[in-house]
């Protein structure tokens, strides 16, 4: 069972629980964790930096800080969600259609 659900719905899943349950970090603070590749490079500037803090704070009420670490946030969040909404869908109708050949054999 757990082989049909697509991958791409746990991956959006498990990032959104655990943005839900890290900690909000203060703006501009120095040292955060980040999978960010520019980053990691040592790139001060990246054009998706932030939007995971933004989430976090949001995930925690606090949308002016949410904001204000990247406007883009809230439209991210609801994609996201859109995303996953549409996956469980396609995903469901799927499952359907495999036990319904599956029966059919037996």
């Amino acid at each position: 069972m757990l082989s049909r659900i697509p991958l791409e719905l746990i991956f959006w899943i498990t990032a959104l629980v655990l943005l839900g349950f890290a900690q909000p970090e203060v703006h501009g603070q120095e040292h955060h964790f980040t999978l960010c590749p520019l980053a990691n490079m040592g790139i001060d500037w990246c054009p998706g930096c932030g939007i995971g803090r933004a989430l976090t704070q949001l995930f925690h009420g606090n949308i002016a800080e949410s904001i204000k670490l990247h406007w883009f946030g809230i439209p991210a969040l609801l994609i996201i969600i859109y995303r996953i909404v549409v996956l469980i869908k396609l995903s469901v109708k799927r499952n359907k259609i495999l036990k319904y050949k599956e029966e059919g054999y037996v």
